[in-house]
């Protein structure tokens, strides 16, 4: 039979609750008492139950991890790894991660997920962009939430965000030194802050090297930022503006989309078209050729966001606190030298 702290309470002459207090590290407890206690503990290899832990502290110790189902692709993994990064840290923290997509048009009474109707989560991360009534819903059931890749316009929540204006200016001076000032930039939705803070990484960067900023290069329509989106902006770009020598993709997956464009128009990158991406996806290796981007520590986000998550949670009050995670460029084949005239 497996022991019980009923067990380790006889062995230690001691009640059950002076062994749930010691190992909830309760400072009500004598130093002495605590060691008694804690002997015994190793001794048997006593391990509480996380239900019977659960309702000593009347938590769970489950954590929601909500994202879009547009977001959870196998194809385009790069929540899936921000996933992984939570699992990996709730492990650690001795929490255990329950996932849940929804879709963009999220209904209440539809897509609440079950986690939450049953109060069985002590708190929520969100991954990307979600609709504000999925954030309403989760406020409503007074659950801390920690929003990875996103941050809402309105209102102040805890976040663990890219690094997207220093990534857009590196990609940005990237191209720049390697002699190409005819740059268009294609991304989705302007309103998602990270294709916002790419954006303006690019502008920035191409102003203050005192090359023109054009209106005309910039295909920011597209309503997701998948393939076929890369695909139709960089038609849109390039069937318009044919002086472009080089594009600046705000993801990978634009990306690999734009240099299908380019190959079924018959052109070659990187001699004919370089073009840079963001996020440093598993198949941005395997591109022909090999994509240069913007690498982002996707598990890395997921772990920060449970560290985030927990540290609401032991403090037990409201916080606001932000976590910027760097991003570096990984230098492949997609970009061309020019010759600087």
């Amino acid at each position: 039979m497996p022991l019980t702290i009923k067990d380790v309470a006889k062995k230690a002459k001691v009640s059950t609750a002076t062994v749930s207090l010691v190992m909830q590290k309760n400072k009500r407890i004598s130093p002495v008492t605590q060691q008694r206690v804690l002997r015994v503990v190793e001794k048997l290899n006593y391990r509480p139950s996380r239900i019977a832990r659960g309702l000593v502290l009347q938590r769970s110790h489950n954590i929601g991890f909500v994202l879009s189902d547009d977001h959870f692709l196998r194809t385009e993994p790069f929540y899936t790894h921000i996933f992984l990064g939570s699992e990996f840290e709730a492990r650690d923290q001795e929490y255990y991660i329950l996932l849940h997509t929804i879709p963009r048009n999220f209904d209440k009474c539809k897509h609440t997920p079950l986690f939450i109707q049953e109060h069985n989560v002590d708190g929520v991360i969100i991954a990307g962009k979600v609709p504000q009534e999925i954030i309403s819903c989760i406020e409503q059931n007074n659950l801390p939430i920690v929003f990875v890749d996103y941050c809402p316009p309105k209102g102040e929540y805890s976040a663990v965000l890219i690094d997207n204006f220093k990534g857009g200016m590196e990609a940005t001076n990237y191209l720049l030194d390697h002699g190409h000032q005819k740059i268009a930039f294609i991304g989705g939705d302007l309103q998602h802050p990270s294709i916002q803070g790419r954006f303006q990484g690019y502008k920035q960067t191409m102003e203050q090297k005192g090359v023109t900023f054009n209106p005309k290069y910039v295909i920011t329509s597209e309503a997701d930022t998948t393939r076929e989106t890369g695909y139709h902006a960089a038609r849109s770009v390039l069937s318009h503006q044919s002086q472009v020598t080089a594009i600046f993709s705000c993801n990978d997956a634009m990306a690999i989309g734009a240099m299908q464009y380019i190959r079924d128009q018959g052109l070659r990158v990187p001699q004919d078209m370089s073009i840079i991406g963001f996020d440093d996806v598993d198949a941005a290796v395997y591109t022909n050729p090999p994509l240069t981007t913007i690498h982002v520590p996707k598990e890395e986000l997921g772990i920060e966001a449970m560290r985030l998550m927990v540290e609401l949670l032991k403090k037990r009050i409201k916080s606001t606190k932000k976590v910027l995670v760097p991003v570096e460029i990984i230098k492949r084949e997609s970009v061309k030298t020019l010759k600087i005239k």
